[in-house]
């Protein structure tokens, strides 16, 4: 869930920033929230797409560039983040979390947030975000949005970029880190693009032989994890134990420059591909379940909404810039 640039498929180039729609407190009597996850265990779902090739709508456009989508299902409101263009001496993009609470209210949720990718944590209480602006991962207090330390370094050496993330109900979180978003900074992981684990505070190396691994997502079991790597146009799969430790990994999928992606229920994947401006929907076996079209240079996805079925995603906008948007889907996405 969230993603990148500096190198081609990451560059945000000179558009200008959106103007946010200022925004009160949102109130799930007001959107219509729920609280519960739309997921039935055990339940059996049938085909995904309402078509092979599904359009989606553009809900607005005008921002620079759009990642990381999260579903609040205690407000009804989506979280994202809008990344600007590289700046000062270390060349790192400045960036903040907006809210866009359904049908048509942006707000700026928190600014200088410094964050790609975003997670609602298990319990609801924090959203976590992948944070190039220190080069960690943070967790953002929904509340008071105060900010803390989820993961700080690697045996003592900074991340390159922290990218995307996906926690579990255990609290264990998966993030990747390429080098997209480290502009002129030092590299401290000696060239190796990453993917990490923390849990209860312990950094854990999941796999430094990925380049630029990317979008990272769990299964709804949680035994399985996903992450798929930009360079080699390739999605990985990994057994996650019951330790939160991960084995046997193995490809499950080829495509073009695969970016973010989430999951639902069902367990079928739906991963954006950056270059080609669709985000690509395979089933849990890895068969291709058609495609989801969105503008162009498409980021990320997430499911929201009272029901769990609508799809939004992060894409650019022709002629320039980024935009949201959105279609309703037949299984509910899980988590959302």
């Amino acid at each position: 869930m969230g993603h990148r640039r500096t190198p081609r498929h990451r560059r945000t180039g000179t558009l200008t920033a959106a103007a946010i729609v200022m925004a009160g407190a949102v109130t799930p009597a007001a959107s219509g929230a729920v609280t519960a996850s739309p997921c039935t265990p055990g339940a059996t779902y049938g085909p995904p797409l309402p078509t092979q090739a599904v359009t989606s709508q553009l809900i607005r456009s005008g921002f620079n560039f759009l990642e990381g989508p999260t579903w609040d299902r205690r407000t009804g409101s989506l979280l994202l983040s809008n990344m600007q263009n590289p700046a000062g001496p270390q060349g790192v993009q400045p960036s903040a979390i907006l809210r866009y609470t359904p049908p048509a209210t942006f707000e700026t949720f928190i600014a200088d947030s410094g964050s790609n990718g975003l997670a609602i944590t298990a319990d609801g209480t924090r959203v976590l975000a992948a944070t190039h602006d220190n080069r960690t991962v943070s967790a953002y207090s929904l509340t008071d949005r105060s900010r803390t330390t989820v993961a700080a370094d690697y045996l003592g050496r900074a991340f390159n970029s922290p990218n995307d993330l996906t926690t579990g109900q255990d609290g264990t979180t998966y993030f990747t880190d390429p080098n997209y978003q480290r502009g002129n900074r030092a590299d401290e992981q000696g060239g190796r693009t990453s993917v990490f684990r923390v849990r209860d505070g312990v950094v854990s190396l999941v796999d430094d032989t990925l380049p630029q691994p990317n979008g990272v997502v769990l299964s709804p079991d949680g035994k399985t994890l996903y992450v798929g790597s930009t360079g080699a146009n390739a999605i990985m799969k990994y057994t996650v134990f019951a330790d939160g430790t991960t084995g046997n990994r193995t490809t499950f999928a080829s495509m073009r420059t695969p970016d973010g992606a989430t999951i639902d229920c069902a367990g079928n994947l739906y991963w954006a591909s950056y270059d080609e401006g669709l985000v690509h929907v395979f089933s849990p076996s890895g068969a291709q379940l058609g495609t989801i079209s969105a503008g162009r240079n498409t980021t990320n996805a997430a499911f929201g909404g009272p029901d769990g079925q609508t799809l939004y995603l992060t894409s650019g906008v022709s002629g320039g810039g980024f935009g949201l948007y959105q279609t309703r889907l037949n299984v509910p996405g899980n988590p959302y």
